[in-house]
This record gives C-alpha cells, sequence and structure tokens, in this order.
C-alpha cells in the first residue's frame, strides 16, 4: 500500500470555503453510497465474505494508527502492523487464541518508535476486540448487524444535518470542533427511530427502543476518541484512503464504540433482538 503519509496540518474548523457548510456533502454522499453497496453485499453474502470484508476493513484502520504515529516514516512497519491485525482477527476466530491474537499488532505498535505508542496500542486492542466481536454477531443473524449499522448511519445522518441547520453550543470544541449538542441529540433521535422500526418490522422486544440510543451515544464517543487521537497527532484526517471522509478509521470509528457497547450491554441483559450470545 503506498499513498501519501497523512501527517498534514489541521485545518481551521471553518466551513468549506467553495461550498459553504454543504461544500463536503457531495463527495460524502458518492463514497457513502459505495460503502453502504459494499457492506449490504457482504452483510447479505455472510460467512467468509463478511469475515475477510471485517478482516480487511480493520486491517486498514491498523495501517492508519501506525502510519498517522511513526516517527520515522516505516512504510514497511506499517504493512506489517497491517499484516499482524488481519492474522490476529484470523486467529482469533479459533478457540482460545481471541486475546493473544488480537494483542499481535497492538504489541507492534507498541514496541515501534512513535508518538503515544501506549495509547496507540491501547486504542487498537480495543478496535480489534470490537472486530472480533463484530464477527461473532454476524454468525447470530444479519438482522442485528443490519440494526447496529443503522444505528450508527441513523446517528451520523441526523447529526450531520442537525449540527449544520441548527448548529448551536459544541460538545467538545477542543477535540472535535464540529459536534454539537444538537447534532449530538438529534443522533439519539435518529437512532430511537431505527430501534422502533426493527421493534414494529422485524418484531423485536421494546427495550431495544431504549438500547438504540445508548447504542447511538457510544457510537459518537467512538468518534470523540478518534478525534482525539488525530488531534494529537496533529492531522484532520487519519489517511485519505476515502473520499469525502478522509481514512477508514474516520468513517468506521463509530462503529468501534457500537459494537462494544453491545458487547457491554448484553453482560447486564439480553438483546432484545436475534440470538443471545
Amino acid at each position: 500500500m503506498t499513498g501519501t503519509s497523512p501527517k498534514t496540518p489541521m485545518p481551521p474548523s471553518a466551513p468549506n470555503q467553495a461550498g459553504g457548510r454543504w461544500g463536503d456533502l457531495g463527495l460524502r454522499l458518492v463514497s457513502s453510497l459505495v460503502l453502504a453497496g459494499l457492506g449490504v453485499l457482504s452483510v447479505a453474502l455472510g460467512g467468509w465474505v463478511f469475515f475477510s470484508m471485517t478482516v480487511l476493513i480493520f486491517a486498514l484502520m491498523a495501517w492508519e494508527l501506525a502510519a498517522l504515529s511513526d516517527t520515522p516514516a516505516q512504510p514497511l512497519a506499517r504493512m506489517g502492523i497491517a499484516a499482524l491485525a488481519g492474522l490476529g482477527l484470523a486467529l482469533a476466530q479459533l478457540q482460545g487464541w481471541a486475546l493473544v491474537a488480537l494483542a499481535f499488532a497492538p504489541l507492534a505498535l507498541a514496541l515501534t518508535p512513535r508518538r503515544d505508542a501506549w495509547l496507540i496500542a491501547a486504542y487498537s486492542f480495543v478496535m480489534l476486540l470490537a472486530a472480533h466481536v463484530f464477527i461473532a454477531l454476524d454468525h447470530r443473524g444479519a438482522v442485528i448487524v443490519v440494526w447496529l449499522v443503522c444505528i450508527v448511519v441513523a446517528s451520523d445522518v441526523f447529526g450531520y444535518f442537525a449540527g449544520r441547520l441548527l448548529g448551536g453550543p459544541k460538545v467538545w470544541p477542543s477535540i472535535s470542533p464540529k459536534k454539537t449538542w444538537s447534532g449530538t441529540v438529534a443522533g439519539w433521535l435518529g437512532a430511537g427511530l431505527v430501534g422502533l422500526g426493527f421493534v414494529l418490522v422485524e418484531g423485536a422486544g421494546w427495550g431495544l427502543l431504549a438500547i438504540s440510543p445508548l447504542v447511538a451515544l457510544a457510537s459518537q464517543l467512538g468518534d470523540i476518541a478518534e478525534s482525539l487521537i488525530k488531534r494529537r497527532a496533529g492531522v484532520k484526517d487519519a489517511s485519505r484512503l476515502i473520499p469525502g471522509h478522509g481514512g477508514v478509521i474516520d468513517r468506521f470509528d463509530a462503529m468501534i464504540g457500537a459494537i462494544l457497547a453491545v458487547w457491554l450491554l448484553e453482560l447486564v441483559v439480553p438483546l432484545p433482538l436475534g440470538a443471545a450470545l
């Protein structure tokens, strides 16, 4: 994998001058449609296709983490870390390998020269744990994966438009300068509507109506966590792999929070949708 280093200075948080507050909408929409098409295909086919797509996505995310933190640039090490992430996810599917295998790439990140090595390593482990859980959720049925993706998409879309239309106070301007409280609350509302839809259409339990906004909140925290890492690295985007969205992590950071929220919630209450773990 080649490409320029993502270490570009962070620009001011002012709206896109060429198109105002909607300047990035067209490019984001096209990229989102392509990603959605690939996602629908992988979920519909399931099995090895879903597994392979998940491994590829999270291996690219590991490459981005290595690229935005290594000093000096280490192209071969980045590739090696991505390969370790993919290998770890594959081995984690075998009984008894999970935690050990998931630690391969994080340990490589921690032990190679980079800024915030242990922070990057810890984040990568959480990220790969989320990938492992995501694959396990797919084994329980596509309906759970579809619900989870719909929660993240609805939270993002409702938040995007509400934030730009309503504006208002920022949630954490020093870390995520574009995230407003109006967009955040709108994201919870969108997630609640998704939960209601699955109750009415899929026959899910009414508890899903309460769980869905909590998962949306976790997805927003996942986005903020990645923003913190990028701020510390001094970059705007994790990479330029996805036009209009930046890097793969920039697009899937919210999924990390949402997946882990479902995993943690199910330690307390069963998910009223699909089969239990």
